[in-house]
């Protein structure tokens, strides 16, 4: 087992993923939404932090990176294009960069669309990328500062990862986003299943994150503006991929 990786629920629906590495003793954070919850973990396991990845600028992402640097003066890692806003990193990257973590091959993607400047990470050893707010469990982030045609470029780059990889997103909006999916596909087999066992996950308390590549490529709206069926449910049998997907953004914008 390459990677250990940890879900650590914060603020009122943010997700953070430490993901630690039992050969090399090495830890590293994916976001930073708040510093307690993660101390807490980080303390209970035993574990120093050694690394924080940091997706993009908004403040629910990073707002627990000041008490975490000074605690344990992890490395930061950031996007290059959102240095000015970010907090100060000691690691730029951009697209198609690659470091390693612990032994294990880190890729950076552009994932620009919620945040011009946001990035994902993907780890092909562990089958895991880290998206935040791009692409998220039946959803993907509000368009705040990038284009439909940016978004739907990021998630295309998403969609063409291997299809066993597993999607860790930032935010628990998974039930809300089901709700407005089966607005968009009520036919969709797959998606009322998904829905259904979505409900019983929050009835219970659980988090419905991460999710699978497969699962999203089959369910989630946003991934799939591309397929005539699709195109058919929305009456846009000829508009281009972009101009589909700009609608239904539209469409839960307004739901």
């Amino acid at each position: 087992m390459p990677l250990e990786i940890i879900t650590v629920p914060c603020l009122s629906d943010n997700y953070a993923f430490l993901m630690h590495s039992p050969e090399h003793n090495q830890t590293a954070l994916v976001d930073a939404p708040e510093a307690a919850p993660i101390i807490e973990e980080l303390e209970r396991r035993g574990w120093s932090l050694d690394m924080i990845l940091l997706t993009h600028h908004h403040y629910d992402h990073i707002d627990g990176v000041a008490a975490l640097k000074e605690r344990y003066a992890p490395v930061i890692v950031g996007a290059a294009a959102d240095k000015h806003r970010l907090p100060a990193l000691d690691t730029a990257v951009s697209d198609g960069a690659e470091f390693t973590f612990a032994g294990q091959n880190v890729r950076v993607l552009d994932v620009s669309g919620h945040t011009v400047g946001h990035i994902a990470y993907f780890i092909p050893s562990a089958n895991a990328v880290f998206t935040a707010d791009s692409l998220m469990a039946l959803g993907c982030g509000r368009l705040f500062e990038g284009s439909a045609a940016q978004m739907w470029n990021s998630l295309s780059k998403l969609a063409a990862l291997p299809d066993d990889t597993i999607v860790y997103s930032g935010h628990e909006y998974t039930q809300a986003n089901a709700r407005f999916a089966l607005t968009i596909e009520p036919d969709n087999e797959a998606l009322i299943s998904r829905a259904q066992s979505i409900a019983a996950a929050r009835a219970s308390g659980r988090a419905t994150v991460p999710s699978t590549l497969t699962e999203e490529k089959a369910t989630n709206p946003f991934l799939r503006a591309h397929l005539p069926s699709m195109k058919l449910a929305l009456s846009m049998t000829d508009f281009d991929d972009v101009s589909v997907f700009a609608e239904i953004r539209r469409r839960k914008d307004n739901f």
